[in-house]
């Protein structure tokens, strides 16, 4: 019973660390110019890069518009799954970021390198999106290539698996 019960053990501790874990990816300040847009009269955030912004509800899809902020765990705990999906997908959906409600650009383009985030970014300082996302952070929006809101998600992801699971039923795309 003994050995059993080592080796059941073993088993576990080893399966226990498998690589369902996220990759590690250095993180860059995207140029927003690789967004796609519609014709828009909506105010347009500013891009993060200090490239020209983008209005929100101008965004073409199939797209994930993903709103965080560096003062947020949950935020903090999905982006390495958004960066290990965007890694794997081929690019066949774009994933935009909004900053809401933070100190600077600066503090938000740190927080970019540092935490593996390879998707352009549009920044809200004054949450004048508020309206537009509600108070919670992080929401997802899957948007299709029509630009409409297929689908909103509050809260965070727990795998890259649940995104692209996600990106399928709502968005069509494998």
């Amino acid at each position: 019973m003994k050995k059993f019960l080592a080796a059941l053990s073993a088993i576990l501790l080893l399966t226990g660390c498998s690589a369902l874990e996220p990759i590690p990816v250095k993180g860059e300040v995207v140029n927003c110019s690789s967004i796609k847009v519609k014709a828009s009269t909506s105010t347009a955030l500013d891009c993060l890069d200090g490239s020209q912004g983008v209005a929100v509800d101008s965004i073409i899809g199939p797209a994930l518009l993903n709103v965080w902020g560096s003062w947020c765990e949950p935020c903090k705990q999905e982006l390495p799954h958004l960066a290990h999906y965007l890694a794997q997908s081929g690019n066949h959906v774009q994933v935009i970021g909004v900053d809401v409600e933070e100190k600077s650009p600066a503090v938000a383009r740190k927080f970019v390198t540092t935490h593996g985030m390879t998707w352009p970014n549009l920044y809200d300082a004054k949450g004048s999106t508020r309206g537009k996302f509600g108070m919670g952070v992080p929401v997802t929006w899957f948007i299709d290539a029509s630009g409409e809101v297929v689908h909103k998600k509050y809260g965070p992801f727990h795998s890259p698996e649940e995104i692209q699971l996600a990106v399928i039923k709502y968005l069509g795309v494998k």
